[in-house]
């Protein structure tokens, strides 16, 4: 169930992200795109075509659209050299500060990680 935003929401409240809520977010992080584009930036990250599905996809993008953390764009970037049906996202502040608070949690866990031994201490 997608976590609204209202009043009283606050970023840490959004956490734990689950992973493919926060690799939508990381692709959007930089610049807008619209769905497929997403999945493309996914899966050339993580180095796997499988990386999401259609289906995880859009109904994550819903969930984050519901929750205030992306907004879908009016405006398309090259209306003249674009497809009408696709539609293009937007990180919105919120949702970018929930991304660095995820990433910042995932740090200190392989910082915690590597402290108890399971990974190799960094040089």
């Amino acid at each position: 169930m997608a976590r609204r935003l209202d009043k009283d929401s606050v970023p840490e409240g959004f956490l734990p992200l689950h992973r493919d809520t926060f690799q939508i977010l990381v692709s959007l992080a930089d610049s807008d795109r619209h769905g497929y584009a997403i999945m493309q930036d996914i899966a050339d990250r993580t180095g796997d075509a499988r990386a999401i599905t259609p289906s995880t996809l859009y109904s994550s993008i819903r969930r984050l659209l519901e929750s205030g953390m992306i907004k879908e764009l009016i405006d398309r970037p090259n209306a003249d050299d674009d497809d009408l049906r696709r539609r293009y996202y937007r990180l919105t502040p919120l949702g970018r500060r929930v991304a660095e608070l995820e990433a910042l949690r995932l740090e200190r866990l392989l910082r915690d990680a590597r402290h108890g031994g399971l990974l190799p201490k960094r040089s």
